[in-house]
């Protein structure tokens, strides 16, 4: 087999996380105070991958450049893929061939979590040689996924995209592995009735005509961020995994658990509950940081309480007399309140916004 490459899919439009997409992409949003899009890199340069290609939009093209640079960080060399618009996983294929050439390759969607890295899966597809390998997980709601069947030994019969009625609750990772043979199934297919090129269709075709296909029941968990709960809840299980580090200035303040504290940030008079992750250049003045809350470079939390929540880099959180919990602060947001009346509060807030509460 051909030296590996890697494929990330970060275009798309980002509308499930409006409003904080309105100025960012989606893949740049992040968990655990790390872009959602490193993962994948990360994943991928564990598992020996060099070369990867990463499709981008015309809307976000340029802040994913800047933000992820040549790959060099990561110990990757990365190629940015235009993709002039969102016709779909197998015309994303399509649009990479030239940088994919004849190599079989990884394909990431940039807004997915997998615990664990991919390791092993790179290990199984260059050992047993599949013309593809498919990832799936059983989910509550397949209607909303492409959902593959399977026969009595295993091995792949059936590809839907969001079925009306789901012959299984097997849904489809955003993990592939493929030879070049699926560039040729890409374009034998044709557009769905969203008009899009499916990459189910695709792997389909590799299946109608023949071609092995591997299915690989992902064992740990899998989360696509697309959603403000799905981000919160891959939040949560990052954090669960994180070791204590208190590097910054803690006055008069508590941090109990699993807490890291980089240093440059500042608590004074404040109480951390872990898992949770204070950034550089975050202040922390008379207030409570709870559970499963994220807090990025240059935050201020000052005469608040927050919890299971992510504070995007810049943003404060000011005289607020109750709990703001599950919740998800673009960057340089603001949130103050002026009166007493203690309440719970829930907010999505894009960049650059300004909420006064009376």
């Amino acid at each position: 087999m051909n030296e590996l490459k890697g494929l990330i899919l970060s275009g798309g439009k980002g509308t499930r996380l409006r409003p904080i997409t309105h100025t960012s992409a989606k893949q740049l949003v992040p968990v655990a105070n790390k872009p959602v899009l490193f993962y994948g890199i990360d994943a991928m340069a564990a598992a020996g991958i060099r070369q990867i290609g990463i499709i981008i939009a015309p809307e976000t093209g340029e802040e994913i450049r800047e933000v992820a640079g040549d790959g060099s960080q990561f110990g990757v060399e990365i190629t940015y893929i235009l993709q002039d618009e969102p016709l779909g996983l197998a015309h994303a294929v399509l649009t990479a061939e030239s940088f994919l050439g004849d190599s079989p390759f990884v394909m990431y969607l940039g807004d997915n979590l997998l615990q664990g890295g991919i390791q092993e899966l790179v290990d199984a597809f260059r050992a047993n040689e599949p013309d593809a390998l498919i990832l799936l997980t059983q989910v509550d709601d397949p209607e909303n996924y492409g959902v593959a069947e399977l026969n009595g030994d295993g091995s792949v019969t059936r590809l839907v995209e969001k079925p009306k009625e789901p012959a299984t609750d097997l849904a489809l990772v955003g993990v592939y592995m493929f030879t070049p043979g699926i560039h040729d199934a890409a374009r034998a297919i044709r557009p769905s009735r969203r008009g899009e090129l499916e990459i189910t269709d695709a792997i389909q075709h590799l299946v109608d005509t023949g071609l092995r296909v591997d299915p690989h029941v992902v064992r740990g968990w899998w989360k696509d961020t697309g959603r403000l709960d799905d981000m919160l809840e891959a939040n949560r299980l990052i954090l669960d995994a994180i070791e204590p580090r208190i590097e910054g200035e803690l006055i008069d303040s508590t941090v109990d658990g699993r807490v890291i504290v980089e240093a440059g940030a500042t608590l004074i008079r404040a109480t951390v509950r872990g898992p949770a992750v204070i950034a550089a250049g975050a202040r922390l003045t008379d207030c409570y940081v709870g559970p499963y809350t994220a807090i990025d470079v240059d935050c201020e939390i000052q005469n608040a309480e927050v919890e299971h929540s992510i504070l995007l880099a810049g943003s404060s959180v000011r005289n607020l007399d109750g709990r703001m919990e599950s919740s998800l602060m673009g960057r340089n947001s603001r949130i103050r309140r002026d009166s007493s009346q203690p309440r719970a509060y829930r907010f999505m807030v894009g960049d650059n916004s300004e909420i006064g509460i009376p």
